[in-house]
């Protein structure tokens, strides 16, 4: 088994989803009391927030892929970014290191493919969905991304940082989104990408209106195909 690389802490409460999804998913393909092989270095979050909100992305790139050169030295076999604003820099994250950075919106990506998505709306921080890294990187893969409107684009980022990365989820704040699932449906969307690694803690992407592709659960499953690579699961044995 190879071991995984996370750079979490952004926000801790997503970081614990994947340590999560990660252990699950390799019990079940391996059985019995199987885990992953996994190292975490969780950042102090409050420090990369004071970067994003100062434009300071290249300190904030430096920072990252400093994390991700100390994973690489203790055995990592890969990294992932265990966030979808900070893929914002993760091509120069991934230059820094050997080892392959799994990136999220290429996964995400994939999957979208798979199920003949043309035209999904993103939720997200506001980073995510304005910088035009996102949507520029599905662009490459044709898919034609759409966001929210300027006010639910401040509604959405609102949720996550205020409410979502401190632990909270309210049920007022999720019956806002569907709201703006709604109205990007009356628009053309054809699925929703949950595109912010906290947004799995208050929408259930089985139980929406359109096809939902969860980001957080994409990349840790992801990362779990690469640690086990070559290793006999389940399913082959029984083949």
């Amino acid at each position: 088994m190879r071991k995984i690389g996370l750079i979490g802490g952004m926000s801790f409460e997503s970081s614990a989803v994947y340590y999560r999804m990660i252990n699950e998913a390799v019990r079940e393909r391996l059985g019995g009391l199987h885990s992953a092989e996994v190292m975490l270095h969780s950042v102090d979050f409050q420090s990369i927030v004071d970067l994003q909100k100062a434009g300071r992305w290249d300190d904030a790139a430096k920072r990252l892929s400093d994390v991700a050169r100390g994973l690489e030295a203790a055995g990592a076999a890969c990294v992932l970014i265990c966030t979808n604003t900070m893929h914002l820099i993760a091509d120069e994250v991934q230059a820094s290191i050997a080892v392959p950075l799994i990136n999220i919106i290429d996964q995400t990506a994939a999957s979208m493919k798979a199920a003949g998505i043309k035209r999904p709306l993103l939720l997200a921080t506001r980073y995510t969905m304005e910088h035009g890294f996102y949507t520029g990187r599905m662009a490459t893969h044709g898919i034609d991304v759409m966001v929210p409107n300027a006010e639910d684009r401040t509604l959405v980022h609102d949720i996550i940082f205020n409410e979502l990365c401190a632990g909270s989820v309210l049920d007022t704040s999720r019956d806002a989104l569907m709201g703006v699932i709604e109205r990007a449906i009356r628009e053309g969307a054809d699925a929703i990408i949950l595109g912010c690694t906290e947004i799995c803690l208050i929408l259930d992407p089985h139980k929406l209106p359109l096809p939902g592709f969860d980001s957080t659960a994409i990349h840790a499953d992801a990362a779990v195909d690469f640690a086990l690579q070559g290793v006999s699961q389940i399913g082959q044995q029984a083949a």
